[in-house]
């Protein structure tokens, strides 16, 4: 009797447990599914949207490499534009800006070649000047 009663608890934890097994791995692959449809490659133009897909996080052109190359904007979750850099083959090579998340202008300057360049210029929330850094002098 013993032997049929911990034959059955055996039989019912292995059972119970493949069953939160499999729970489990639906639950990592419905994550990966909506990670990858948050995300749309279409013409050579990035799109990454946030939950729900209504609103644009990311967007931007890619080379034939899936570099980024062109203009890529950073939006808030509400559809405002708060960063924008340029980019040559995956390096970031031209104007580039971020704002704060009240609309005001936190930094402005150029990138050449993956460095900064020129004068970049930081401004406080209230969007005042706050710092200016010359790159151009050693």
């Amino acid at each position: 009797m013993k032997l049929i009663i911990s034959l059955i608890l055996l039989v019912s934890l292995t059972i119970f447990s493949c069953s939160r097994n499999e729970k489990t791995e639906e639950k990592a692959t419905e994550k990966i599914e909506t990670v990858e449809s948050l995300v749309e490659i279409k013409n050579g133009i990035y799109t990454e949207y946030y939950p729900g897909r209504k609103q644009i996080k990311f967007q931007g052109e890619q080379d034939n490499m899936g570099n980024r190359h062109g203009k890529w904007t950073f939006y808030s979750e509400t559809g405002i534009e708060l960063s924008s850099t340029h980019y040559e083959h995956g390096k970031k090579h031209g104007a580039s800006f971020a704002k704060y998340p009240n609309g005001a202008l936190h930094y402005i300057g150029e990138y050449e070649n993956d460095k900064e360049v020129g004068i970049w210029k930081m401004y406080d929330e209230k969007g005042n000047l706050a710092t200016e850094k010359d790159y151009s002098k050693p």
